[in-house]
């Protein structure tokens, strides 16, 4: 049985890694800290390593001494990171410096994987072409226009610099499904009957569902052909934010709803001023200044030929698919 190591396992996409990897058989180890909730990882199988990756010193110890007590990991996920915070140098230190201390204490701890997998974004290119709205391309330049974007675009710089480390990149597009609570936010203000919608170009946006997403991490994983490599992941459609929320108004059959389009300085005061307040209490806000500039980019079109072409990705669940199913899974939870 092969082992696999998940990091940030008990947030919504490693829930779901989690859950692929006991499907098909692994060692499953689940990279939690112990102020983690393990709601979500109830089942028995899964094996729990609590990693102190900010110590580069005492990680590698502590990598070492489970190499002697269980051996090395075959495949490594790490999916554990930071997506919104009060101070934007901890994108840096978590995201990225966080990354490299990992990477270099299983490679000198002697628990070097047989390929390591990084997920990171799409934010780490930055903005696509706003006029001609081709997709953006992997032989496109990496230009991050937010410290999200910088911070994972660092850790993936690191990572293609240790020749001796073989990996895969996978930078997903707008990951929702259950659990999820961004996208969830808009499913809700929906159910009352608003869509509020930003800036008067519509949005050009592309999605991947978490169980897909978590197909793609395996294919990647599995194929031993697959080496040094990085990918964009979307299911292979585009809608407009538009286009999408009315379909959220179909599967909720919904009838009426006010949908808005609200000026793209108001939302920038928004954002401002939920940051303010964010930091007022001290407590990360969903709306930020970060999070502006990813609202206002109007393109997040990106080509997945080469997912389909190597790894021969098909998504099982199309976006109204994914969607039906998230609504399903929010009204037996409660949420709606």
């Amino acid at each position: 049985m092969k082992k696999i190591l998940i990091t940030g396992a008990s947030g919504f996409i490693g829930g779901f890694l989690v859950k692929e990897a006991l499907e098909r058989g692994y060692e499953t180890w689940a990279g939690v800290r112990s102020t983690s909730s393990r709601a979500n990882l109830q089942d028995k199988r899964i094996r729990f390593i609590d990693l102190k990756y900010s110590d580069r010193e005492s990680l590698t110890v502590q990598l070492a001494d489970f190499v002697r007590e269980h051996g090395p990991w075959d495949y490594v996920i790490h999916n554990a990171g930071l997506t919104k915070t009060l101070d934007k140098r901890n994108f840096y230190r978590i995201n990225a410096q966080n990354t490299a201390n990992l990477i270099e204490a299983l490679a000198t701890s002697g628990c070097k994987p047989e390929k390591f997998l990084l997920m990171s974004s799409l934010s780490s290119y930055g903005r696509g072409d706003e006029k001609t709205f081709r997709p953006i391309s992997l032989d496109d330049p990496q230009l991050p226009d937010t410290d999200y974007g910088k911070s994972k675009l660092e850790a993936e710089n690191y990572l293609r610099h240790q020749s001796y480390f073989p990996y895969v990149i996978l930078r997903p597009t707008g990951v929702y499904g259950p659990g999820e609570k961004d996208y969830f936010m808009e499913i809700k203000s929906i159910k009352s009957g608003f869509d509020f919608a930003v800036g008067f170009t519509p949005q050009r946006i592309t999605f991947i569902y978490v169980k897909d997403l978590a197909t793609v991490a395996f294919l990647a994983l599995e194929n031993e052909a697959v080496r040094n490599r990085h990918y964009f992941v979307a299911d292979g459609d585009v809608y407009t934010d538009e286009s999408f929320a009315r379909m959220i108004q179909e599967i909720l059959r919904k009838e009426h709803v006010l949908h808005a389009r609200i000026p793209m300085r108001l939302v920038h005061i928004a954002c401002q001023g939920s940051e303010w307040i964010g930091k007022l209490l001290k407590k990360s806000m969903t709306l930020n200044t970060d999070k502006y500039i990813i609202l206002k980019q109007r393109n997040w079109i990106c080509d997945v030929t080469p997912l389909q072409d190597e790894l021969g990705f098909v998504p099982a669940y199309p976006l109204r698919r994914g969607l039906e199913e998230s609504i399903e899974w929010y009204r037996k939870e409660g949420w709606l």
